[in-house]
């Protein structure tokens, strides 16, 4: 005769509903402080503006661009075209730091949780770095204001609806904008952290 299946133990579920705002923040960290950021100390600005294909779009000096648009509001703008060309082209360093400190993680804590710092102006008014260092301070400020503000959310925020700021998702609740925040941020650092290897080994 076989012998009795073990007992499976009851799954609490009001902790386990507690814990999944926590645990979805902890992927962000866990993967933007152990895998991502590590790897852009040490960047150079020749690393930062290098374009490994040519027709790449990037960040420059004001009046320099030839791409269809150009968007800043300090000396140095960002490529840009509505609607983005077909095959999309090729961006640099410099352009994929501002999409994350602007797009990903700036305006939405702007939208969210009231942030006044780099990024929060938005793709046209950002006053984009031209270093290295500088560029990496921005996106460290948009950053720590996206995860403080997730951080501060009460239990009840992630049902609540993300409203106009997201446009068309404008429905959709708050949890789904944190988990689409963090598919951007594990997507682009893995793009930034690969041009790393391919500068690194470029000339082997």
């Amino acid at each position: 005769m076989s012998a009795e299946p073990p007992t499976v133990p009851a799954v609490d579920t009001t902790t386990t509903e507690a814990r999944w705002p926590e645990q979805a923040l902890e992927q962000l960290t866990w993967h933007w402080e152990g895998q991502v950021r590590p790897r852009l100390e040490g960047l150079t600005d020749a690393e930062l503006h290098w374009e490994p294909v040519p027709g790449c779009w990037g960040v420059r000096p004001q009046g320099t661009s030839s791409a269809p648009m150009s968007a800043g509001g300090g000396d140095w703008a960002c490529d840009f075209g509505i609607p983005e060309p077909q095959p999309a082209p090729f961006t640099t360093i410099a352009w994929r730091l501002a999409h994350l400190t602007v797009g990903v993680f700036g305006q939405r804590a702007a939208s969210h949780f009231g942030y006044r710092g780099p990024g929060s102006a938005g793709y046209l008014a950002h006053d984009y770095a031209g270093t290295a260092d500088e560029a990496l301070a921005q996106l460290d400020a948009a950053h720590a204001a996206w995860t403080d503000g997730v951080r501060s959310l009460a239990p009840s925020a992630w049902a609540r609806p993300v409203g106009e700021a997201e446009g068309e998702w404008a429905a959709h609740p708050m949890s789904s904008l944190v988990l689409h925040i963090t598919r951007e941020a594990v997507h682009h650092g893995a793009e930034v952290c690969l041009l790393r290897d391919l500068w690194l080994h470029r000339a082997r």
